[in-house]
């Protein structure tokens, strides 16, 4: 089944775009959520129409994806936890806590746009990529250091 994007929708497409997803995807999900309208022949004409508009739209959103990618360009992000003496986390590092301590920081992003495979579950670096916009993917260090240092350093 064909339908027609509202609004960008992450693994499928971006608004506007017309995709093809299994009929019981868009009935049950994309048109009751309100991410899509089916591809009707009346419906491709008001988006043909619409066209404009949101290729602005999308250029605006790139331009303030790229900025916001700027502003993130060589940002270290440091949280403390607990640990064991061989650097193992009592616990782990998620995507929720990567998002908690950027927005201390003052950058609000949704934790799913944080590309973490799976949680931190040591002591370390990591270079974690956060999916902006697409095609705009920003690079953050994530300094994992134990409780302990914290203390120390009287951060």
């Amino acid at each position: 089944m064909e339908v027609i994007l509202r609004q960008d929708v992450d693994e499928l497409g971006l608004e506007g775009d017309i995709v093809k997803v299994a009929a019981g995807y868009a009935r049950n999900y994309l048109v009751p959520q309100g991410f899509a309208l089916e591809a009707t022949p009346q419906n491709r004409k008001a988006l043909d129409l619409q066209r404009k508009k949101i290729e602005v739209k999308r250029l605006k959103g790139r331009e303030q994806a790229e900025r916001q990618k700027d502003k993130m360009a060589g940002l270290v992000v440091r949280i403390f936890q607990k640990a064991g003496e061989e650097g193992k986390l009592y616990g782990s590092v998620t995507t929720m806590g990567i998002a908690e301590q950027l927005e201390t920081m003052g950058i609000e992003i949704d934790r799913r746009k944080i590309g973490l495979d799976k949680p931190i579950k040591a002591v370390g670096e990591y270079d974690i990529p956060i999916r902006i916009y697409p095609e705009v993917t920003a690079y953050i260090k994530l300094v994992v250091a134990p409780e302990e240092e914290q203390k120390r350093s009287g951060s």
